[in-house]
């Protein structure tokens, strides 16, 4: 009579258990990438609502240091846009009212100048004929190093700056993915170019609310 062999219940329990922490391992591994990438996404998202939010308080604070007649107006229109900020923040799952100002970033590789050495300047023009800077010329890059951000405006496409005044036609472009805006700058801004909600969409990646990488060029 052949015999077969059995296998004891306490081994086929040790086997189940083996292959359900094998299991759940991979499981956890796939979870935890998951989440390390989702947590990656959130970070980007709300650095740009903080880096606008910080843009849209220094631009009210600017207002409110040097007003004029139509100060009031933009600190209300501004103060709005704020409003929305912060319920972009806490719809994100950010932390609502964080702020950061980071209209100028330094590249990789370059050190900021030191405080303790003063900045070397050419000689002044000789009196009587003070030197103006120079104005960019037409299609010229400008305010190399800028990030782009959106101020939350409605309306037409269009931009704001803290260098160029109202009429200055400025191209931006996202070098992440090659898009690019051209607009006409309407307003004061606490960063070179600040660009309105509808300009914003033209060149801006799904999910996120900031520019690391922008080419800013005036074209008139």
């Amino acid at each position: 009579m052949s015999r077969r062999r059995t296998v004891s219940t306490k081994k086929k329990l040790a086997l189940l258990i083996g292959a359900g922490v094998v299991a759940g391992g991979g499981a956890f591994a796939m979870a935890a990438t998951s989440n390390a990438a989702q947590t990656a996404a959130d970070s980007t998202v709300c650095q740009g609502l903080a880096t606008a939010l910080g843009n849209n308080q220094k631009f009210i604070a600017d207002q409110r240091a040097t007003p004029d007649a139509q100060s009031a107006a933009r600190i209300a229109n501004r103060d709005a846009v704020v409003a929305q900020i912060k319920v972009q923040q806490e719809a994100s799952g950010c932390v609502v009212g964080e702020s950061a100002q980071d209209s100028q970033v330094t590249q990789p590789g370059t050190q900021p100048a030191s405080p303790e050495s003063p900045v070397q300047t050419t000689s002044p023009a000789s009196p009587g004929t003070p030197a103006d800077p120079a104005e960019p010329a037409d299609g010229q890059q400008v305010c190399d190093g800028s990030t782009v951000t959106l101020s939350g405006e409605g309306g037409a496409p269009a931009a704001s700056s803290n260098q160029f005044p109202a009429g200055t036609t400025l191209r931006v472009t996202n070098l992440d993915n090659d898009k690019s805006t051209t607009v006409q700058v309407t307003s004061v801004s606490g960063s070179c170019a600040l660009l309105n909600n509808a300009a914003f969409e033209q060149v801006r990646e799904p999910g996120k609310f900031l520019i690391r990488r922008a080419l800013i060029e005036k074209v008139g």
